[in-house]
């Protein structure tokens, strides 16, 4: 069960978006595995992808379209990554992007492409196709919530979320999905995310607001420092609220999408594969960001701290080693100061005399951890979003493609 996160239903349709969920039976039986979204024609949308060298088909299609045409459709699959598949993945999602040109009636470079699930192994094209009329007859604005449920692949729970603000004078709605439970290492966005406003934001303000976005949400997360080769996020933008963002309204909108995007992000930190415990890892005092960010991350990402935490074991000399270990120069031990909650653990480099192991037994039984890091290095923090590995993350992967 996902830390501490039921699934969000209350949420806002977006005028300018049309979404259509069915079961195409690309892998599931019994539940939706195709999306299809709809954008409003002159829509602009932004979009990150993952850095993965071994990015799949239809992250490469996506990234070309985008940048020759405006999107009409996303089309997103589960239960099949259409990653590792050489030429004949990319003919597979070109073939699947020509299809949904036909029946909406736009140019294939206006479809991008997205795929999640197991990795190499065709795509089944003909499923695919012959759910798109289906699909097309059925696209509604409220459709948020199934199409959070179809893009599911590990996950345990839809994760979604809806955001309501003023900008001159007229409200403007913001709403989000994402999947992703395992390979969860960003290094550009989330697994799969789809968010969309009605206010109207000109493509490369938009992609500069995403951009930003991503430094402060998804790539602050970390489930088992596996990078996806499917890693896709777009921001779309109808323009149908009349509402402009400019120079003038940029932060307060940018804000409202980044709080979206942050619960997106911490809900698949929550509903990591296995989970138990939702983690913040908050380093302080760093030379710069880039440096709070490795040690956060060093910390996070250690197989030794993330089954402490699982076990409720106080063993914090885990979390000392990981930051001793953390890629940075010339480390002064006798300058870190490291606590587990309230608990001061290490005090300037030395063992705090006041810690007690009963003491930190408390913090480890919480479902929420917090462990903070005074480098007493600089002025600069940052903070990083994990989970404990537990024996079900094992099982979960160990049997994922049975």
């Amino acid at each position: 069960m996902a830390v501490n996160l039921s699934f969000n239903e209350d949420l806002l349709p977006i005028a300018g978006v049309r979404l259509a969920t069915l079961n195409a039976g690309i892998r599931y039986k019994g539940r939706d595995d195709l999306l299809v979204m709809e954008l409003a024609e002159g829509s602009s949308c932004a979009a990150v992808f993952t850095r993965n060298a071994f990015c799949a088909a239809p992250v490469t299609v996506a990234r070309a379209h985008l940048a020759s045409a405006s999107p009409r459709y996303l089309l997103v699959n589960a239960g099949n990554a259409n990653a590792g598949t050489g030429e004949l993945g990319l003919a597979a999602a070109k073939a699947c992007c020509n299809a949904l040109a036909e029946v909406g009636q736009c140019k294939p470079e206006q479809i991008l492409p997205f795929s999640t699930g197991v990795i190499g192994q065709q795509l089944p094209v003909d499923k695919v196709v012959a759910a798109l009329p289906a699909a097309m007859a059925n696209l509604k604005e409220d459709n948020w919530l199934a199409a959070a449920k179809a893009i599911m692949t590990t996950d345990t729970i839809g994760k979604a979320m809806s955001k309501q603000i003023e900008l001159g004078g007229k409200s403007v709605t913001i709403t989000g999905i994402a999947k992703g439970a395992g390979m969860i290492h960003p290094n550009m966005a989330t697994m799969l995310s789809y968010v969309a406003t009605d206010a109207q934001v000109e493509p490369s303000l938009l992609q500069a607001i995403l951009s930003e976005v991503v430094e402060e949400t998804y790539n602050c997360i970390t489930i088992d420092g596996d990078t996806s080769t499917n890693d896709s996020l777009v921001l779309a933008a109808t323009g149908k609220s009349g509402s402009v963002v400019d120079a003038s309204n940029r932060a307060s909108f940018q804000q409202a999408v980044q709080d979206v995007c942050m619960y997106l992000a911490q809900a698949i930190v929550r509903d990591g594969e296995g989970a138990t415990k939702f983690i913040s890892v908050v380093v302080e005092g760093a030379n710069d960001r880039a440096e709070a960010r490795v040690i956060g991350n060093t910390v996070a990402l250690s197989p030794l701290v993330k089954t402490a935490m699982f076990a409720s074991d106080p063993n914090w000399g885990r979390i000392l080693a990981a930051v001793g270990r953390s890629p940075i120069d010339k480390l002064d031990v006798n300058a870190v100061t490291i606590w587990l909650g309230d608990t001061l653990l290490i005090e300037k480099g030395q063992p705090a005399p006041s810690y007690r192991e009963e003491l930190g037994q408390v913090e480890m039984k919480r479902d929420e951890i917090n462990v903070r890091i005074q480098m007493g290095r600089g002025a600069a923090s940052a903070t990083t979003w994990t989970c404990d590995f537990s024996y079900d993350y094992v099982k979960i992967n160990a049997e994922y493609r049975s």
